[in-house]
C-alpha cells in the first residue's frame, strides 16, 4: 500500500492553524542563560564515557489489536539488546483508540526497564479519542518520561535535552520539535511544518548555549517526525550528496518551507536532523554538510511496511569526541549501517 492510499484510509484528520507571528528575542537568550524550564533533562556520560540514545519511530500501536504484537516485541528486543541511556520516540506512537491504553502499553517496556524517554509527536498521535495536547499531557504522567514542553509556541512536544561531562557544561544538545499534523488552510493543504515561533525559540536557545560556551556553537541533533523539504531537495534534485541506507519511498515532507534548515545552518550547531514518518526509509545522507537521517520503522502491521524486519536506530556519543556513531538494529539481532559521523561520509 502506498502512502497516498494509506492516508485515504487512515483515521479522521484533525486540523491545525498556521502560526504567523514571530516573538521577540527573550531576555534569557540575550543574557546567555537558558531557562531551567526549557531543559527537559540534563544527562551526563556514563562511567565509560559513553551515552546511547535509542530512537523508536512509527510504532502505530493499537491496544487489543493482534497486528500490534510485532511492535511490542520489537520494542522489548531493542531495549534489551542495546540497553540505552535514553529513548527518543519520533512519533506516530499510536494508531487508533482507545488512546490511553495504547500509549501506556507500547511505552510500558521502557518504563519497566526504568529508562528515561521523550516523545516528539507524530501526525497521527492526536487523531483518535484524545487530541494532541491531551496525548502529550498523558505521556507526561507516565513514569520516566522527561518531556516538559515549551509554553507559548506552536506544538506540544518541543523540548531541549543536554548531555554533559561530569562537572562540565553541555557537550551535546538534543532539540525535539513538534512537527504537527496537517495544515488547516485550504490554500496550503498538506503536511504541517515547523512554525516560525518554534524556529525563533530554537534560535534563541541556540544563541544562549553558544554564549555560554564562549561563542562556540555546541554540537546538536534535532529530532522530529515529519521531515523538512530539504530531504526532498537532497534526494530528488541534487546529486551532490553521500547516501547510505534504504530508500523505499519519497520523503513525505510539508510543501511549505518555513526556513528551519537555513536557521540551523546559520546557528551552526545542528549536525543531524533525525525523523520518522516514512516507514520504508532508514537512510542517512550528508547534504550541504548536514546529515539528514531516518530512524528504522519500529512498528507493526496496522500500517504499510515493506522494509522488514522492523527495528530501531541507535546513536552513541563519546565524551571528548566531536562526532558520533549510529547504527540500525533489526529485530532478530542483525546490525546494519554501523557508521561514524562524519568519518564514514568523507568520500563519495
Amino acid at each position: 500500500m502506498n502512502r497516498r492510499d494509506f492516508l485515504r484510509t487512515s483515521a479522521l484528520i484533525s486540523m491545525n492553524g498556521v502560526a504567523s507571528t514571530l516573538p521577540a528575542v527573550e531576555s534569557e537568550a540575550s543574557t546567555g542563560s537558558v531557562p531551567d524550564g526549557d531543559i527537559a533533562r540534563r544527562f551526563t556520560f556514563n562511567k565509560d564515557g559513553k551515552f546511547k540514545i535509542l530512537q523508536l519511530t512509527d510504532t502505530h500501536y493499537i491496544s487489543g489489536d493482534k497486528r500490534s504484537e510485532r511492535a511490542l516485541k520489537n520494542v522489548c528486543e531493542m531495549l534489551d539488546a542495546e540497553r540505552p541511556d535514553l529513548v527518543i520516540h519520533t512519533g506516530d506512537v499510536i494508531f487508533g483508540k482507545p488512546a490511553e491504553p495504547s500509549l501506556r502499553e507500547i511505552l510500558a517496556p521502557i518504563v519497566d526497564r526504568k529508562i528515561p524517554f521523550a516523545v516528539a509527536l507524530g501526525n497521527h498521535d492526536g487523531e483518535y479519542d484524545k487530541n494532541r495536547h491531551e496525548v502529550m499531557d498523558l505521556i507526561r504522567t507516565i513514569p520516566y518520561n522527561i518531556n516538559k514542553g515549551v509554553e507559548g509556541i506552536t506544538g506540544d512536544s518541543n523540548d531541549i535535552i543536554t548531555l554533559s561531562a561530569a562537572g562540565g557544561g553541555p557537550q551535546w544538545v538534543f532539540y525535539l520539535f513538534d512537527s504537527g499534523n496537517w495544515i488547516g488552510r485550504e490554500d496550503m493543504k498538506g503536511y504541517d511544518y515547523i512554525h516560525f515561533d518554534q524556529i525563533a525559540w530554537y534560535r534563541n536557545r541556540s544563541e544562549a548555549f553558544t554564549q555560554q560556551n564562549g561563542g562556540k556553537p555546541i554540537p546538536s541533533l534535532a529530532f522530529f517526525h515529519i521531515p523538512v523539504p530539504e530531504y526532498t531537495y537532497a534526494t530528488r534534485y541534487e546529486a551532490h550528496r553521500i547516501f547510505k541506507g534504504n530508500m523505499g519511498e519519497d520523503p513525505g515532507c510539508s510543501k511549505v518551507n518555513s526556513g528551519l534548515f537555513v536557521s540551523m545552518k546559520e546557528m551552526g550547531d545542528i549536525k543531524a536532523i533525525v525523523c520518522g514518518h516514512e516507514h520504508d526509509n532508514d537512510y542517512a545522507l550528508k547534504w550541504r554538510d548536514m546529515f539528514l537521517m531516518y530512524g528504522r520503522f519500529s512498528g507493526c502491521d496496522t500500517v504499510y511496511n515493506n522494509l522488514k524486519p522492523n527495528g530501531a536506530r541507535i546513536f552513541e556519543f563519546t565524551a571528548g569526541q566531536q562526532g558520533f556513531r549510529s547504527w540500525i538494529r533489526l529485530f532478530g539481532g542483525k546490525v546494519e549501517q554501523n557508521l561514524s559521523y562524519p568519518e564514514s561520509f568523507k568520500t563519495y
